[in-house]
Parts: C-alpha cells; structure tokens; sequence
C-alpha cells in the first residue's frame, strides 16, 4: 500500500493528504525531487529505475518539474554510451530558494540557500537585542530579509518561504513566541512582524539545529538528542527522522531543567537551572571575565593558554550539562546527544566532565556524545533548509507559484 503524501511545512508539521490520483502526483513529483537531489545529475531512464516509475510517466514529471523552474537539463548525461544518450537532469540553481533567519540574543542574521543546498547570499547585524520590544527587532530583520533576498533574486532565484529561529517556545501556529526569557518576550506575534509576502514561519532554534544536523551532519542517526547551547540552552530530540514537539510544541527546555534545587534565579522563575551553570554568560562569571562580545573565543582563547579559572569553569559547566542530560537520556533513550550551538566551540574543555557525569549517572549503557561540525551555524542553516525542504517535498505547491 502507498504511503500517504503529507503536505510540506517549514517547520516539519505535516498534515496526511488524501490518496487520490492527485495525491499520488504529487508524490511522485517529490519522489523525482529527492531522486535528482540526492543522487544526480540522472537522466529521465535512470530516475525511472530508480523510482520504479516508467519512462513515459517520469519524463512527464520531469517535463512538469522544469516548466517551473525546479529542475534543469544539463546535456548528454555520458559521452560514449552505446545508444541515444540521456540528458542529465540536476535541481536548479536558479529556482526557489529557503531564506532562513535567526534572532540571536547578541545578533541577527538571514540566509538564501538554493535547492542545491548552496548558501547563496548572506547577511549579520552584531548588537544587543535583550530587553528591547519585538518590534524594532524585527524591523531590523526585516531590512536584512530585504537585503539577502535582493541579493538572492539578481542571481535567478525567488524566495520560497522564510523560516525564522527564536530563542524561546514557539506556539504551534508557527507565528508567536510564547516566551523568550532571554530576550524577555513574552507572547509576541512575530508572524504579524515579518514579511507577509514570504510567507514566514517561526520556530524555536534548537529544533532548526537538530533539523540541520539531520539533514547536513555527517553519519546522523535517526534518533538523537541535539543540544543547542550558548547563552540559553535548548534542546531537541529527533526519533525516526523528525521532530519530538511535545503537546504545545514546548520540548527541548533542556536549559531550563534543575541541575541544583537549592541553586540561583533563573530569568524562567525557577532556582538551580542548568543557564545558571553551563549557559555561556554563567560560565564567564564562574571564570571571572566580563561579558564580551566574543564570549566563545574569549574563553577559548584562555582555556587553551592554560587559565586555570577558565578551564575549572568549563569543567564545572560540562559536569552540569552531564547531570541535566542525564535525566533526558534515562528517560527518552536517544541513539547519541550532539553538541551544537556556540559551546561546541568549547568541546575540548567541556567533554571529558559531560560524559563522566552522564556514564556515571546514565541507568543503561553510556550514550555517546559528539560535537556537530556546524556550530553555532545550525539554527540559521536549519531554518533555510526547512524551506527548501518543503520544496522538495511537494513541489507541485511550489510549482504552482511560479
């Protein structure tokens, strides 16, 4: 029996679609897509075989797919084979395009990826975006929005969507951030502050970093736990290739779970959370610097010239995530947890107490733990690739804007 098609969303909440003969199109449309993206340039008879399709019904598809600009004719697909050669298809490079943006407590910033997966533009703005209102916020994205998609559509692309991480809980309309405690936003209607005619979702930035990781690290499993770190700490878990939301759509809080009952105030109104041991500012003060700009390299910086203050903190920091990951790891069983965000960057320091805490604690056998190559880049790359990936997987919607 054929699976049922979902329609895409950004985000990665697909509702089922009947499965009628229009249904079926569009799903084998997408099966093209994903075909071609994954493993071309192919030509139209080796697509067929691949998808179990004939070569009439597949090069109809393809037909279809190029009229809109999704894919596009390279030439003979090899010189020299006996018979007619095919010509190779590949996804277009001028076609839709995801632009994934980023509030950051410290700074903002966009990006256009293509279909192929190509960052295609990009735009940052450093500077403080705690305590100010959504508003001028998202004002300021917006001008970067503008900008990459200016700088995206001069090279033959068209914006398919935007997708937009947030550090705080996101309700399940994909518009409205409930609360942002380090921003400190509370019930903010972004999707009434960003472009309409994008159109423009929101979701929390460590569910993008561990979509980005799914979908752009290297040997991910299909059942891990991402962790999202830097001056908050989120969390996301991934089982079976997609996201574990919770019913409002709140999992992850990792940040916010107690690792000392007894501990400091949060900004969330509890005591002893995990921010107040192991996010990036916590661990500046447990060192005794001064917040900078350039947290990361500050305490890189000392750690790997020996600073002893700054090497206990991180220490202290790792022992405290290992505690905080030790009741997730019980409790959910992931295949591994990943290290994203900025405190990747502090691997080398943070590691070895991290996974001492979590053997020691752990009830079943010790959960590895890996540092993702894209850092601090995940949330951005995950919210572009969000969209693309909506493309991909129904491209019949996209093809119908064009």
């Amino acid at each position: 029996m054929t699976a049922p098609l979902h329609e895409a969303h950004p985000t990665g909440r697909r509702r089922a679609l009947p499965d009628t003969q229009q249904g079926m199109r569009r799903r084998n449309l997408a099966r093209v897509m994903h075909t071609v993206r994954a493993e071309g340039p192919l030509s139209r008879a080796a697509v067929a075989s691949r998808i179990g399709l004939t070569r009439a019904a597949v090069s109809t598809l393809v037909d279809e797919l190029i009229r809109a600009g999704l894919l596009e004719e390279l030439g003979p697909e090899r010189p020299g084979r006996v018979g007619r050669p095919g010509s190779a298809l590949a996804v277009s490079g001028r076609g839709p395009a995801g632009i994934g943006a980023e509030v950051g407590v410290d700074h903002l910033a966009v990006c256009a990826v293509d279909l192929t997966g190509t960052t295609r533009a990009r735009a940052i703005r450093q500077g403080a975006n705690r305590g100010r209102s959504p508003e001028p916020v998202i004002a300021e994205l917006t001008g970067l929005i503008r900008q990459v998609v200016s700088e995206a559509e001069s090279e033959g692309l068209w914006p398919a969507g935007l997708a937009v991480a947030v550090p705080g809980l996101v309700a399940r309309d994909g518009r409205t951030v409930v609360r942002a405690p380090n921003l400190d936003w509370r019930d903010a209607d972004l999707g009434a502050l960003l472009p309409a005619d994008l159109p423009p979702t929101v979701d929390n930035e460590a569910n993008f970093g561990a979509l980005a990781e799914l979908w752009l690290g290297e040997d991910t499993p299909g059942d891990f736990l991402h962790v999202s770190a830097e001056i908050g700490i989120g969390a996301a878990l991934v089982v079976d290739g997609g996201l574990l939301r919770g019913t409002r759509g709140f999992a992850g809080e990792l940040g916010h779970v107690p690792v000392r009952p007894d501990g400091p105030e949060c900004g969330c109104g509890g005591r002893g959370c995990l921010e107040q041991y192991a996010g990036e500012e916590a661990v500046l003060r447990a060192a005794g610097l001064e917040p900078d700009r350039d947290r990361v390299g500050a305490l890189a910086g000392r750690a790997a010239d020996g600073d002893e203050n700054v090497r206990r903190a991180l220490r202290d920091a790792g022992s405290a995530l290992g505690v905080a990951l030790t009741g997730a790891v019980n409790l959910l069983d992931p295949e591994s947890v990943v290290l994203g965000g900025e405190l990747s960057g502090l691997a080398p320091w943070l590691l070895s107490s991290l996974r001492e805490e979590l053997a020691r604690r752990t009830a079943g056998p010790a959960c590895p733990v890996s540092v993702s190559r894209l850092g601090p880049e995940g949330p951005l790359l995950g919210a572009a690739h969000s969209v693309v990936r909506a493309v991909l997987d129904d491209p019949a919607a996209f093809a119908a804007q064009r």
